[in-house]
């Protein structure tokens, strides 16, 4: 049996997932981010405990089919930004086409009607915020980042984060106070 869990963004959320899922026991087969698969199927009861144990830790369980590949869409491109490996000549579209053996004009149809923004909306703005991070651990110079993050320049990279945040990546920098967003809020 599959069960779709919203906002699982990373290797700690699969943990305290699984974590949820062995107090529950519910014997896990596979767990990747948004999805669980169990070795078998699960009574009412137990999915009711399991809801309230992930709406209690911040995730929800996602039933709606549609609500289901947003989610899948989501996680997709936090993976793929935090790889810091995207080419200069990327195409979201054909990353996603391949990755959900989908018509690319039905996933972006379906992220915008659910999310009020459209998809390569949503990718801007997560890579504004791996952005933010490398600027704040300093590792690398915004070249490097503009690179990782597949920019075609340092000067669109200013441009598209400045446009999202009011700042220059080096204005930024240098905030007393630095406005970043949990990736499952954005």
């Amino acid at each position: 049996m599959k069960i779709f869990i919203k906002n699982m963004v990373c290797g700690r959320c699969i943990a305290a997932v699984s974590n949820i899922f062995d107090e529950v026991n519910i014997e896990v087969k596979n767990i990747s981010l948004g999805e669980v698969e169990t070795t078998s199927d699960v009574s009412e009861k137990e999915l009711q405990k399991l809801e309230n144990l992930l709406e209690g830790t911040g995730f929800e369980r996602i039933k709606d089919s549609s609500r289901q590949l947003i989610e899948k869409i989501k996680n997709l491109i936090i993976v793929k930004i935090s790889e810091l490996d995207i080419a200069e000549n990327f195409l979201l579209s054909d990353f996603l086409r391949t990755e959900l053996h989908k018509d690319y004009s039905a996933i972006s149809k379906t992220f915008s009607q659910n999310e009020n923004l459209t998809v390569e909306q949503f990718f801007i703005l997560q890579k504004i915020e791996k952005v933010k991070e490398l600027l704040l651990y300093n590792e690398f110079t915004l070249t490097e980042i503009a690179g990782k993050l597949g920019y075609k320049s340092v000067q669109h990279l200013s441009s598209q984060f400045r446009n999202v945040t009011g700042f220059t990546p080096t204005g930024f920098r240098k905030l007393k106070v630095h406005n970043r967003k949990s990736l499952d809020q954005i």
